[in-house]
């Protein structure tokens, strides 16, 4: 991993769905570990939940005296048949490549916090061949799911970096709604949702390569 960077400001990215589109990936593999328990999962729903954590998810899909062992045995099972699925089968989405590159040219110090567990995002990571850009990885398995701004607080502490210079890049409302109550600005991509859930964002673009080249510098000018 890289060091902070020098630029004076961070960019926290998420994951799924900012970096890597991995939407089908997870809908799959949380039908069927759902199935498994006589448990229909429409997209709609998915949709819905998309962006929180396990615990999250689990909290809306299952009732509510469900024990946490169970739950716990659940999220290891739907993970480890997302990790299975995944391998060799994901690449960056559209624009990625140029801005971390660009980003890690000028000096900005790049975290990733998502509401993965820890695992799977080093794996996407290591799959994508982009780890030596990132200077912290946050995950939010353990902290309050999103829109909870526990995941980018973590992740802006770990850079050193004072959380209103900081720039989050998400793709859900929940994430949108995450980053602004953590008091920093917010990137957001048209990968998942649509224009009108994701207005509270500063600035939102159809993918990274709408971005223009000098969008996150100015908006610390």
């Amino acid at each position: 991993m890289r060091q902070s960077g020098r630029a004076g400001f961070a960019v926290i990215w998420d994951m799924d769905g900012v970096l890597v589109d991995t939407r089908e990936l997870h809908y799959l593999a949380w039908s069927q570990v759902l199935a498994e328990l006589g448990i229909s999962l429409t997209w709609e729903t998915f949709r819905e939940v998309f962006g929180m954590s396990n615990a999250g998810i689990l909290k809306r899909l299952l009732a509510s005296d469900t024990d946490p062992a169970t739950l716990l045995q659940i999220a290891e099972r739907k993970e480890a048949l997302f990790r299975e699925s995944a391998r060799g089968r994901v690449r960056p989405l559209p624009g990625v490549r140029f801005w971390l590159e660009q980003l890690t040219r000028q000096g900005v110090a790049q975290a990733i916090a998502s509401s993965g567990p820890m695992e799977n995002i080093q794996m996407l990571v290591n799959e994508l061949g982009i780890t030596a850009h990132f200077a912290a990885i946050a995950s939010g398995a353990d902290l309050p799911s999103k829109p909870n701004p526990a995941v980018f607080l973590a992740a802006a502490e770990a850079l050193r970096m004072a959380a209103d210079r900081c720039v989050v890049i998400e793709d859900s409302p929940a994430g949108v709604e995450g980053a602004k109550r953590a008091g920093m600005r917010c990137i957001a991509v048209l990968t998942t949702s649509t224009e009108s859930a994701l207005r509270a964002a500063d600035v939102i673009v159809a993918d990274l390569e709408a971005l223009e080249p000098q969008a996150l510098a100015k908006m610390f000018d």
